[in-house]
């Protein structure tokens, strides 16, 4: 057997991908009717709709499979993500690379496999739309179309996703996406054992360069700090809009001090920002620091409250 290679755009395609906020989330019937779709077609046993993730692949729909997930390391999905056409192998057995993989020599006991790579909206490859079958199949150029055709009515249900988990003024994820990004790193974090801490901002005096200078600018300074917490931000954080003037950081692996360097460097960043725009007003925050504890916080939620409560302290301390 031969583990599929990494992609040498990994980080930034596993960003992709929890951008989307999907994984391990209930099954949804807009990716079921196109799985039970491509099963019909191709008169098949197994179709999927599968992400990689950094170590399984994860199925958002799965018909005629009795898992969720397997090992990325004996994945065909993780093989097919690394181009742009579909992925077939029309005898597992018959080939290296498949030969003696698990999911060959035991259950679901695959012979035949093709994947359509799916893409973000960004270009990076999140996953596959896939058939298997446990007898030797060939597929032809029609075939290989109407795969690519059902990928690309993946790839548009995906997209949708990504557009209700993400805030339209900034690009960063609003509330929603913001959480369920959260409740996924705070799961790794529990899991291996990472502290995390996590920032509640407020601009200050919004409501003023919004009075003073219009609403246009208003978004404009809205837009600008986002900008400017997504650099502060290393690539394993997670950063959102909750609504309003309100952000909010998750900084993973991150103590409580730690995450007070992070947030004075980000209040030098943006008064340099100041400085160089010279607007006619400065772009300023308040936030509250939350060191991550688990049975303090059973949920986002609870984090958000503690956060927003001591963002508030701050704020009254300094009128």
């Amino acid at each position: 057997m031969i583990e599929p290679d990494t992609p040498r755009d990994e980080q930034a395609r596993l960003e992709a991908l929890r951008s989307l906020s999907i994984l391990d989330t209930p099954p949804e019937e807009r990716f079921d009717c196109l799985t039970r779709l491509a099963k019909r077609f191709f008169d098949v046993p197994i179709a999927l709709v599968s992400l990689v993730d950094a170590d399984r692949q994860w199925f958002k729909s799965c018909v005629g499979l009795g898992v969720s997930e397997t090992s990325r390391d004996i994945s065909f999905c993780g093989h097919a993500i690394l181009g742009d056409e579909p992925f077939v192998v029309p005898d597992a057995i018959a080939d290296a690379r498949f030969e003696d993989n698990p999911l060959v020599s035991g259950e679901p006991h695959i012979r035949f496999y093709a994947g359509c790579p799916l893409s973000a909206p960004n270009g990076r490859k999140l996953g596959t739309l896939c058939v298997l079958d446990r007898q030797p199949r060939v597929l032809d150029e029609d075939d290989l179309a109407v795969l690519k055709d059902l990928a690309s009515m993946v790839e548009r249900e995906l997209a949708a996703v990504h557009m209700a988990t993400l805030d339209e003024l900034t690009g960063i994820s609003n509330r929603r996406g913001f959480i369920m990004l959260v409740q996924h790193s705070l799961r790794i974090c529990v899991r291996q054992k990472m502290s995390a801490s996590l920032v509640f901002m407020d601009l200050d005096k919004f409501k003023a360069i919004n009075d003073t200078f219009g609403h246009a600018e208003g978004d404009r300074a809205l837009t600008e700090f986002a900008q400017q917490m997504k650099h502060a931000c290393r690539d394993s954080d997670v950063c959102g809009r909750l609504g309003g003037d309100e952000f909010a950081m998750l900084l993973i692996n991150t103590s409580r001090e730690d995450a007070d360097v992070i947030v004075a460097r980000l209040h030098e960043s943006v008064a340099k920002y100041n400085e160089a725009a010279g607007r006619g007003y400065d772009i300023a925050f308040s936030q509250g620091i939350v060191g991550f504890d688990p049975a303090r916080h059973p949920s986002v939620d609870a984090m958000l409250a503690d956060g927003d409560a001591l963002m508030y302290e701050r704020k009254r301390s300094r009128r």
